[in-house]
């Protein structure tokens, strides 16, 4: 599956009798697994209101603008909120502004439980700030305590790599990404790519 170096695009297209050599289009898995969106009632709502979305706020809506009109459509009344400390004043922001459409915001700190990174076995020199008390992050404290809120819908922001993962693996409720953290970047991390010259020295 090399889908990233293609130059054709057919399925994209809709040329489906020009695929290039041993196309993921031509999988048998793909057609048995699309049936899942029909046979789900939760598949096919987030599928179909996903779609409607992207045409309704195409090159128009912001992300944030895009994640509230989507629970608007998908019916959804509570939203979780999963941030990390280091954009406390953006989630609150964030949490104004949803509030203020009409939804119900369950909102948790990465480091909620405050448990010291050493409980996990880190050792002070692995630490940030070392000397310091440190708490590590706890996705699987916040998608537990989301999960007993009954959460129809949770945003992460900000969360570090992995801990984002353990929080999706746990979480029981659909989840999507309003902000990923990058502070070299100002959290825009696809300038990674953009930025050809300054970033050539990191990447080659």
């Amino acid at each position: 599956m090399e889908c990233s170096k293609c130059g054709k695009f057919s399925c994209h297209k809709g040329d489906l009798d020009n695929l290039p050599n041993n196309c993921p289009a031509e999988s048998d898995v793909l057609l048995e697994k699309f049936n899942e969106y029909k046979s789900n009632q939760g598949n096919e709502n987030l599928a179909l209101t996903a779609a409607r979305t992207e045409s309704r706020g195409y090159k128009v809506w912001t992300r944030l603008e895009e994640i509230i009109q989507f629970s608007k459509s998908a019916g959804y009344k509570k939203l979780g909120l999963a941030f990390c400390i280091g954009l406390n004043k953006e989630a609150n922001k964030t949490t104004k502004i949803l509030e203020n459409h009409g939804f119900e915001v369950a909102s948790l700190v990465c480091k909620t439980g405050g448990f010291p990174k050493e409980d996990l076995g880190l050792k002070d020199d692995e630490k940030v700030n070392p000397g310091n008390f440190e708490p590590i992050c706890n996705p699987i404290g916040q998608a537990e305590l989301l999960n007993e809120a009954n959460t129809d819908f949770n945003i992460i922001l900000g969360l570090c790599v992995g801990h984002d993962s353990l929080l999706i693996k746990y979480l029981e409720a659909p989840v999507t990404t309003f902000a990923v953290k990058d502070r070299a970047l100002g959290h825009n991390p696809i300038m990674a790519i953009y930025c050809d010259y300054y970033m050539k020295s990191r990447f080659q």
